[in-house]
C-alpha cells in the first residue's frame, strides 16, 4: 500500500536514529520492539511505516544511498580540476566504506543477503560512473592522458580499492589505510597523468598528502 506523505515524512524524521541503532547495536541484535521502545515510539506507529524489519533494513540502506549521491552532487559542483576531484571521492568512498562495520556486513550478508547485493551492486555501479565522469573531466583539462581506455582504468582503480580495504594488507603490512590510500592515489595518478597533470600533481603533492592524513 502506498504511504501517504506524512507517514514518509515520518519516516525520514527516524531514520537517521534507525541507522545509528543498527550501527551501534547490530541488525541481528535488535527486534522491533526494542526499536520502538529506543526510538520512544509505539510498535503500532513503526508497523505503520514499514510493514516489517526486513523492509525496515531495506529503507535504511535506501537512505544511505541518498545520501552518498548528495555528498556526490555536491562534490560534481564543486570548481576544482580533476585530480582534486579524484582525492575527494577516493576519501568520500573511503569514509562510507569505514563507516560500515564488519559485524554489520556480516549480519547483512548472512540475514538480508538479498538486499546487502542490491545494496553493494547499486554503490559499484554509482562509484563506477563517478570514475568514469571524473576521467573524462581530466581528459578534457588535459591532465589526463587521452589514450586511456576509460572503462578498465575505472574498474581497475575501484577495485583495488576495495580489495585493499577489505584485505588484511594493513595489518601483514603494520600500516593504516591512509598510508594505504596515499600511494594507491599517487600511482593511480601517475599512470594516467599527461606531463601537464604530473607536474599539476608534483606542485600539490604535500598539500594532498596532508589533505588525506586530516580527512
Amino acid at each position: 500500500m502506498e504511504k501517504s506523505d506524512a507517514q514518509k515524512e515520518r519516516f525520514q524524521e527516524l531514520v537517521e536514529p534507525i541507522k545509528e541503532l543498527f550501527y551501534a547495536y547490530g541488525l541481528k541484535n535488535l527486534s522491533m520492539d526494542e526499536i520502538s521502545r529506543r526510538l520512544r515510539i509505539s510498535k503500532k506507529t513503526l508497523y505503520t511505516l514499514v510493514k516489517n524489519k526486513e523492509e525496515l533494513v531495506e529503507k535504511v540502506f535506501l537512505y544511505e544511498e541518498s545520501l552518498v549521491v548528495k555528498m556526490s552532487e555536491k562534490l560534481d559542483n564543486e570548481p576544482i580540476n580533476a585530480i582534486e576531484k579524484l582525492l575527494k571521492i577516493s576519501q568520500m568512498v573511503h569514509g562510507e566504506m569505514k563507516r560500515i562495520n564488519p559485524m554489520i556486513r556480516f549480519e547483512m550478508e548472512k540475514y538480508y543477503h538479498h538486499t546487502f547485493e542490491k545494496y553493494v551492486e547499486k554503490k559499484r555501479r554509482f562509484i563506477f560512473e563517478g570514475m568514469k565522469s571524473n576521467i573524462r573531466q581530466g581528459i578534457s583539462e588535459k591532465l589526463y592522458r587521452d589514450d586511456i581506455n576509460i572503462d578498465l582504468v575505472a574498474t581497475i582503480y575501484i577495485n583495488s580499492f576495495i580489495e585493499f580495504h577489505d584485505s588484511d594488507i594493513c595489518k601483514v603490512l603494520d600500516i593504516n589505510f591512509i598510508q594505504l590510500l596515499e600511494v594507491l592515489f599517487e600511482n593511480h595518478i601517475r599512470a594516467i597523468s599527461s606531463p601537464a597533470g604530473l607536474a599539476y600533481f608534483e606542485s600539490r603533492k604535500n598539500d594532498i598528502k596532508a589533505y588525506i592524513k586530516n580527512n
